[in-house]
């Protein structure tokens, strides 16, 4: 089952925005969460990830202490907490289950296989 991400928008620059990732808790069981970003005219690119329970997690150098990724396993639900948005992550996010299970926070975008239809990020200058 896809996941279905949502918390997009668009915001001025320092803003932050909240983005939530629905997941099947049976398909999820176990594998790591990750969102992603592509832009226009630019490939996807990895943000963060967190393994299933959230104790490990893996940022993109670029979002490294701006962004935040959690997990409410209980609800099924992931986060991702930007915080100081900038012109440049103007993106559409997509959220992706990875094929292994386990306690890693995987980062390749060939070792995730479930992913949603994304939503819009705009940061505005």
């Amino acid at each position: 089952v896809q996941p279905v991400e949502s918390g997009g928008g668009a915001v001025q620059a320092g803003g932050s925005l909240r983005l939530s990732c629905a997941v099947s808790g049976r398909t999820f069981a176990m594998h790591s969460t990750g969102w992603f970003r592509q832009a226009p005219g630019k490939e996807r690119e990895f943000v963060a990830s967190a393994n299933w329970n959230g104790a490990s997690t893996s940022y993109a150098n670029s979002v490294a202490g701006r962004f935040t990724i959690s997990t409410d396993y209980a609800e099924n639900l992931v986060y991702l907490q930007m915080n100081s948005l900038k012109p440049e992550v103007t993106a559409v996010y997509y959220c992706a289950k990875s094929r292994l299970y386990g306690d890693t926070a995987f980062r390749a975008i060939g070792e995730f296989d479930y992913w949603g239809q994304g939503t819009q990020v705009t940061v505005s200058s």
